[in-house]
């Protein structure tokens, strides 16, 4: 298997679990927060916090990586995003991955200094969910979308 097929397959087992992962908070925790006590709610979001916190900077380095690995094969379609589609949909994909990852160290930095409120948490939760659409849609579109 060569370099970029092997960064592909860790991209998208590590896209699997971290879009999942998002969704799942986004689509259906939500929903349960609001036919469960709060008293439950606080322990299960503790219990999937705590999980999160272990596996996510492991998901995350290995997404990242594998992405920045993928993405050097198209550094000189990159160095001219606005040639062709191809180029200019996979800037947008990076610059909104890059997006994400300023979410994550901005809710970190919030979490560090104990103001992660509730409504932060779920703008944050919201803004990377939609970030997330935009990548999944020109994950693919890329391949199947020119002009």
């Amino acid at each position: 298997m060569n370099h970029y097929a092997l960064f592909h397959v860790l991209h998208l087992f590590a896209a699997f679990v971290f879009v999942g992962t998002v969704f799942f908070e986004v689509l259906i925790l939500e929903n349960v927060r609001k036919r469960v006590p709060r008293n439950v709610m606080h322990q299960i979001e503790v219990g999937i916090g705590a999980r999160a916190r272990q596996l996510m900077p492991w998901v995350l380095a290995v997404l990242y990586g594998s992405g920045l690995g993928m993405a050097w094969r198209y550094r000189s379609l990159l160095a001219h995003p606005l040639q062709d589609s191809f180029a200019l949909m996979l800037t947008l994909k990076i610059v909104l991955a890059l997006s994400v990852f300023g979410h994550f160290l901005y809710a970190m930095r919030l979490r560090g200094k104990g103001r992660l409120a509730s409504t932060a948490f779920k703008r944050i939760h919201l803004s990377v969910f939609s970030h997330m659409v935009g990548i999944v849609l020109l994950a693919k579109l890329m391949f199947h979308l020119g002009w």
